[in-house]
């Protein structure tokens, strides 16, 4: 299944993402939300996460460290705005930028929709501004995350018992 990502925008500091899973929604909410599975798809391909810790609560903290294939780690924190099992999370940037990516905070929406035994997934995006938005479609945002939306689907393969 295709991903769809709309980033076209001029003025509007918003990167918005797609996806149907062959799954039910309570099946991904487990895959987005139990840091043994993030930790395996989180990131691109060849990326790795030592670390992922998540409190899944508002004003829990979710501390990662993603390791890039050429072996630097990044240090990410973020904090749970709003857990609405198992249809809505939030989670906005706690790191003001440390990790270094040229962007400083953003805010993350993903909602789940059930249809049928499928969910409809959509992550929205928000940036402080048009100018980070920009720099974090540059860095590889978006192929970033649609790879880690690929390992996503493999794990909840797994969960679903196919092979």
């Amino acid at each position: 299944m295709k991903l769809d990502i709309d980033a076209h925008s001029a003025d509007e500091a918003v990167i918005v993402m797609r996806r149907t899973f062959d799954a039910p929604r309570d099946v991904v909410w487990a895959a987005l939300t139990d840091p043994r599975h993030v930790a395996v798809w989180y990131g691109g391909h060849g990326f790795e996460n030592p670390v992922c810790e998540m409190d899944v609560r508002p004003g829990g903290r979710w501390c990662h460290v993603i390791r890039t294939p050429d072996g630097a780690e990044m240090p990410l924190e973020f904090v749970f705005v709003e857990v609405v099992p198992p249809e809505r999370l939030v989670w906005r940037s706690a790191d003001a930028g440390k990790a270094g990516l040229g962007y400083r905070d953003n805010v993350m929406t993903v909602t789940l929709e059930a249809d049928g035994s499928r969910t409809r997934w959509k992550l929205v995006t928000r940036f402080r501004s048009v100018a980070d938005r920009d720099t974090a479609l540059g860095i590889g945002f978006t192929q970033v995350l649609g790879e880690g939306v690929e390992k996503f689907d493999a794990i909840l393969r797994e969960l679903r018992g196919d092979r």
